[in-house]
């Protein structure tokens, strides 16, 4: 049950858009395939993501393409720039790699481009990494997360096994948002949450708290904007005692940050997360 980070070295490997369909208003699904995904694999894990290469304007990439050449050769300003993206479902036999794409209009990089993508298209990417799949085990699940953990959301409902008891609980914006989960037999309850004009995560960590806990042992998945996800990891440790080892909770993005800035002050952010929680675990020990 413990969370662990795949250590592989990742390899690129690219896609060519086969599909593309909006889920939602602001939800889209792109579907690649093609002989560029023949070495791809996944399926350990529900939360498994790729890294997406988007080049830089106006610089050319010796082809075949070589990310190490790249970083080797080029300023780190002309590198790809990557945009980390969850496998909402990966099928071998057909070799078809599924990606839902939050879009809010020209914001961002990876959105536009979904909006935008043809079939025959191209796009490079890392990866497969991942770490966590529900535990067929655990007392009971909780699922928690923004649109942007929605993809891994569904992917790990559907991995639940028959009998199972799960507590499902996802932000969107409003009711046109939400999307059918296939959710198997047993005590699986899924919650929508309206954002409507309140800060990203604040009704999402408000129903949470309300949340009444099944007995028995949870496995925690938490995971969206960073700071409900800080909220509610001190909910969880400090509050309900919930052991690290039986969490999945990070940050996937956080408001005022790109991808960029979020990612290159991750670290030391979640270090001042772990200090605040080792300092209040030991005031309450």
């Amino acid at each position: 049950m413990t969370d662990r980070r795949t250590r592989e070295k990742p390899r690129v490997h690219h896609g060519r858009v086969r599909h593309v369909e909006r889920l939602t208003p602001h939800m889209i699904r792109v579907v690649l395939g093609g002989d560029g995904l023949a070495g791809f694999s996944a399926g350990d894990y529900t939360d498994h993501y790729v890294k997406l290469l988007f080049p830089r304007p106006g610089v050319a990439y010796p082809e075949p393409f070589d990310i190490e050449a790249i970083r080797r050769d080029f300023p780190r300003e002309q590198w790809p720039l990557t945009r980390t993206y969850t496998v909402r479902s990966w099928d071998a036999a057909t070799r078809e790699l599924v990606i839902d794409f939050v879009h809010h209009g020209d914001e961002g990089l990876a959105g536009p481009w979904a909006a935008a993508a043809r079939p025959g298209d191209v796009i490079r990417f890392l990866g497969p990494g991942g770490a966590y799949a529900p535990a067929p085990e655990s007392g009971w699940h909780l699922l928690v997360g923004d649109e942007s953990a929605l993809p891994a959301i569904a992917a790990s409902v559907e991995r639940l096994p028959a009998g199972a008891v799960a507590r499902v609980l996802v932000e969107v914006a409003d009711e046109a948002e939400e999307q059918r989960l296939a959710v198997p037999d047993g005590d699986v309850q899924v919650t929508w949450v309206h954002r409507g004009e309140r800060r990203v995560g604040a009704a999402l960590a408000e129903a949470v708290r309300g949340l009444e806990f099944p007995e028995g042992e949870v496995q925690a998945f938490v995971h969206g904007e960073a700071n409900f996800v800080k909220e509610l990891r001190h909910f969880l440790r400090l509050e309900h005692q919930v052991p690290r080892e039986r969490l999945s909770i990070s940050g996937y993005w956080r408001l005022g940050s790109d991808e960029d800035g979020w990612q290159s002050s991750k670290g030391e952010w979640n270090r001042r997360v772990e200090e605040e929680e080792a300092a209040r675990l030991a005031g309450v020990s």
